[in-house]
């Protein structure tokens, strides 16, 4: 297994839409078990390929305290929702910044594990909405985008500087996973 680079907010590639994964193979699982052990160093409760510069349908999460509840869903879509709850979210993309986004209570959701085999469940609560949340960033959406313009550019500002360094070890411009175009 592999650490895989985290894009980090404004990176325009965190804007891709993802496609979806129709090989369900050796290399899918060993991407999929990558993204997890580059969430769980991070350290993190999701993980979207397009943080980690592929353009593949897939997320990982793991809500749980002892990060032994693993879910990697392929191709994941929200098929219901219902109600409203209002949590402090951060991202591993948009890294030491918090703020309070507001998403659905319940959701219900399907997809297919790594080996193709369909899956469909409910979630609610956090794991409600880490999920709308790595589903968004398979829509080139990222959390402060429920924010305000103002804070947005504060934000964009605050990380543009933090990661302008030279010194600092970036992933290449171009998209090389899994022969992407961008």
């Amino acid at each position: 297994m592999a650490l895989l680079d985290i894009l980090v907010y404004p990176d325009p590639r965190l804007r891709r839409k993802a496609v979806p994964v129709t090989e369900f193979d050796d290399d899918l699982r060993t991407f999929a078990n990558d993204m997890a052990e580059t969430m769980y160093a991070a350290p993190g409760i999701g993980l979207a390929a397009i943080q980690v510069n592929d353009r593949r349908r897939v997320i990982v999460v793991d809500v749980s305290e002892n990060h032994d509840d693993l879910q990697i869903l392929v191709n994941p879509e929200i098929i219901s929702s219902d109600g409203s709850a209002e949590y402090e979210e951060g991202c591993l993309s948009v890294p030491g910044v918090f703020a309070p986004v507001s998403r659905a209570e319940q959701i219900r959701v399907k997809g297919c594990d790594v080996d193709g085999s369909p899956v469909e469940f409910d979630a609610d609560g956090l794991l409600a909405i880490c999920i709308q949340h790595e589903i968004d960033h398979l829509n080139g959406k990222v959390f402060v985008d429920y924010l305000s313009r103002l804070k947005q550019d504060r934000i964009r500002k605050k990380l543009v500087k933090e990661y302008s360094n030279p010194a600092e070890q970036r992933p290449p411009l171009e998209d090389t996973a899994h022969g992407a175009p961008l």
